[in-house]
């Protein structure tokens, strides 16, 4: 029987093509990752804090280190939060250390120590929005549950828009939501991600016709990059002088101010009655 999906004609002889396909790509480039060999929900959880805006290779390598020190939520709850920035450096993104910190915490006050795999009490953690707290309940759980992330928007826009520009990811969820394998959604939603790295290393990125496709900015001389620096300087000193942070980073006093600031509302540090700034523990 034909179905209209966001204005796709979707047929169950296509979905079932398009499974195909997908499943034939995945048996030929499967990935191996450490989680997904133990797809444990802690492991799970940080990996996919972790791969928010960083590339897999990197992640594949300051994971193994991290769940070595922080095994499980209870240690990383309380590890003092220097240790756990310490193990993070050069994943980028800092304020996630903190997030999945803050995450272990409430998991353990609120949760008994459990992973919710309720998409809605996910979304409750700090920096767990709904794309994130979808991946986490279908990875660590296999819950059928519907997300989209880069690698998956790219290969839907290829299979059922390829000639279409500015789609907007509420013309694709619905088709997400029909093409589910609902019995084995982790391993499904490895081999839509897995498809997705195969199509962008063919040079057509089909996510440029996305509504939501952006250029990131450079990180040379971004605020990103003195956020890092600044950071790694606490690390290093344990605290310093707020006067003389610009001087130390070679940044005007004004935007060293404005990293200061945004990086204390994050949470991540606090400066003291003195002037002296140094991470929150």
């Amino acid at each position: 029987m034909d179905s209209s999906l966001a204005g796709v004609a979707l047929s169950q002889a296509r979905l079932a093509q398009f499974r195909e396909t997908v499943w034939a790509v995945y048996h030929r480039h499967y990935r191996p990752m450490e989680w997904r060999s133990d797809p444990s929900p802690y492991r799970v959880f940080i990996s996919e804090i972790m791969l928010q805006q960083t590339q897999v290779s990197r992640v594949a390598q300051k994971f193994p280190p991290f769940v070595e020190r922080f095994p499980g939520f209870r240690e990383l709850a309380e590890a003092p939060f220097p240790e756990v920035l310490t193990v993070w450096s050069g994943l980028g993104y800092n304020r996630r250390a903190r997030y999945a910190q803050e995450s272990a915490r409430k998991i353990l006050e609120d949760q008994g120590g459990h992973l919710p795999r309720d998409t809605k009490v996910l979304q409750t953690l700090p920096g767990i929005g709904p794309n994130t707290a979808g991946s986490i309940a279908a990875f660590a759980f296999n819950e059928p549950v519907v997300f989209i992330e880069t690698n998956i928007r790219r290969v839907f826009l290829e299979h059922f828009f390829p000639h279409r520009e500015k789609v907007h990811d509420r013309e694709i969820l619905p088709l997400v939501e029909a093409a589910l394998e609902k019995d084995r959604s982790r391993e499904w939603y490895w081999a839509l991600m897995d498809y997705g790295v195969l199509l962008a290393r063919t040079g057509k990125n089909a996510n440029r016709r996305s509504a939501h496709y952006a250029v990131q900015s450079p990180f040379e001389g971004s605020d990103r990059q003195i956020r890092g620096a600044l950071l790694r300087l606490l690390l290093e000193k344990g605290e310093v002088v707020a006067q003389e942070i610009p001087e130390y980073l070679g940044v005007a006093p004004e935007r060293a101010d404005s990293v200061l600031d945004r990086l204390a509302r994050e949470g991540l540090l606090e400066q003291n009655g003195q002037g002296r700034v140094c991470l929150i523990s």
